[in-house]
């Protein structure tokens, strides 16, 4: 596997270590929910708790990771038709709010459930809002709704490097490895 050096035209060490942790953490909190099993088991308690860690990590990581790009930005775009900028800018755009909106929403709708969400390990208990069953509701839709429609995205997303990589042939996906 080739390295190349960090540039003005590759992203930075720790924008990288965000990006990946981030990736492996939401796939972390897709298989978690995909594999919990039924109410009441020791395995939903179990993925439930990972599934929580992992959105609470995220939501984290992607304080920090805005926190980094503002300080230190990002490298120059590479693509110079219009439409590809504006379409790499949409997608990115959608990716952070993704992660700072999922998590919340998962988080607030625990709250409205009445219960707060505990992180197993740790004595922190995170409440935001209190119950509300109608509020949960919302909530509930929401976030599975934004979760299902944000997995195409980063697929979308990966599959836009790949096809930066073979076919068009430019470093878009070089400078976040």
């Amino acid at each position: 596997m080739a390295t190349y050096a960090a540039t003005a035209d590759r992203y930075s060490k720790p924008a990288k270590f965000f990006h990946w942790l981030i990736f492996l953490l939401v796939a972390l909190a897709w298989l978690s929910i995909e594999v919990r099993g039924p109410k009441g088991t020791d395995s939903r308690v179990f993925w439930s708790n990972v599934h929580f860690w992992a959105g609470s990590l995220v939501l984290s990581l992607a304080t920090l990771r805005l926190l980094w790009r503002l300080w230190h930005g990002a490298p120059a775009e590479i693509d110079s038709k219009r439409l590809f900028a504006f379409l790499s800018r949409l997608v990115h755009l959608m990716l952070y709010l993704f992660i700072f909106v999922q998590p919340l929403l998962g988080i607030l709708m625990i709250n409205a459930a009445g219960h707060p969400v505990a992180l197993q390990g740790v004595d922190l208990q995170i409440t935001l809002i209190g119950a509300d069953p109608i509020a949960r509701e919302i909530f509930k839709n929401a976030h599975e709704l934004i979760g299902n429609v944000f997995y195409w995205v980063v697929g979308l997303h990966a599959l836009a490097a790949i096809a930066h990589h073979f076919v068009l042939r430019d470093n878009t996906l070089r400078r976040m490895i």
